[in-house]
């Protein structure tokens, strides 16, 4: 058929003119689904905008703030991404940070990493070494003038834990009355106590003793650290538990894997020399090494005893 403008239509069939419809129909939505294909892809392989960093108050929080600002300002620049840390009440705060994806990821110690890892699927990927040791105890701390020499000394006295979430601030100095016979797995310590308190820290507990506020501290062995020059003489420890597993980095679940490694990589490099100063912003451990779950499972039995997880 001759148009008015000389041009030539061809005649096409509905059905002919339907299959060129669906063609081009099928040609966008392949390009679509293409571009949204490499998008999706695109998303999942870019690197993570920010890594957020929880910390419980095992020392002064003040000082922590500072320590926080140096280590990921540190971090920051070695991964390429805006870091940032906060202080949490305590150990069961910085759980739930991770939890709900507030924080991704933790320096905690032995028994808040056990729960973690039970409730949330969080991962223990760095320990902590102190003096070679990637483990510690827990000791009971007095004042040398308090006439309390044996855990026997302390029925009816009281004492100072650090954190009811944690292993050596807690669990273990409790456990060594229950090993002594004096209190059950799980029973009420004011059964042996005249009272027990929680003071937010180690820094915290044994200040408390220092200060006479209370009979007794149980905390890290290293809990003597934060003491004063002046108050160091005045305080001695007259129990000390079996070995733990050492404070834990860990990650929560579904953490960016390439930016976890990354950051697994920056915190080992603090163990050579030109690093090793930034440890003073992270607790001030000797330095980290790699660790995996089986490091904790003795932490998890005694747990378990306690009634933290169920058997």
């Amino acid at each position: 058929m001759l148009m008015r403008n000389g041009s030539t239509k061809t005649h096409q069939s509905p059905v002919r003119r339907r299959a060129v419809m669906l063609s081009l129909w099928t040609l966008l939505a392949a390009s679509l689904l293409a571009t949204t294909a490499a998008a999706v892809s695109l998303a999942s392989t870019a690197p993570a905008a920010s890594l957020t960093l929880a910390f419980i108050p095992q020392e002064n929080p003040e000082k922590l703030l500072g320590d926080i600002s140096k280590i990921s300002e540190y971090l920051s620049g070695e991964l390429g991404v805006e870091v940032e840390g906060f202080v949490t009440i305590d150990h069961a705060a910085a759980v739930e940070a991770l939890r709900h994806g507030e924080a991704d990821i933790s320096f905690m110690g032995a028994l808040p990493y056990v729960l973690a890892h039970h409730e949330i699927g969080a991962r223990v990927v760095l320990a902590e070494v102190y003096r070679g040791s990637p483990s510690y105890t827990s000791r009971i701390f007095v004042r040398k003038d308090s006439g309390i020499r044996t855990l026997a000394d302390l029925r009816g006295k009281t004492i100072a834990f650090a954190d009811p979430i944690s292993e050596s601030g807690y669990l273990y100095p409790l456990d060594l009355f229950a090993e002594a016979g004096f209190l059950q797995r799980g029973g009420d310590p004011k059964s042996f106590f005249g009272n027990y308190y929680f003071a937010g820290g180690y820094q915290q507990a044994i200040q408390a003793v220092a200060h006479g506020y209370v009979d007794a501290a149980g905390a890290s062995q290293f809990a003597d650290l934060l003491l004063t020059a002046e108050q160091l003489p005045d305080v001695t420890w007259i129990a000390e538990s079996p070995p733990i597993p050492s404070h834990a980095v860990i990650a929560r679940r579904d953490l960016d894997p390439e930016l976890l490694l990354g950051f697994v990589g920056a915190m080992l490099q603090l163990n050579e020399p030109e690093y090793r100063s930034y440890l003073a912003y992270v607790y001030g451990p000797d330095g980290y090494i790699e660790t995996n779950h089986e490091a904790y499972e003795g932490v998890e039995e005694l747990a378990r005893a306690y009634g933290y997880l169920q058997r």
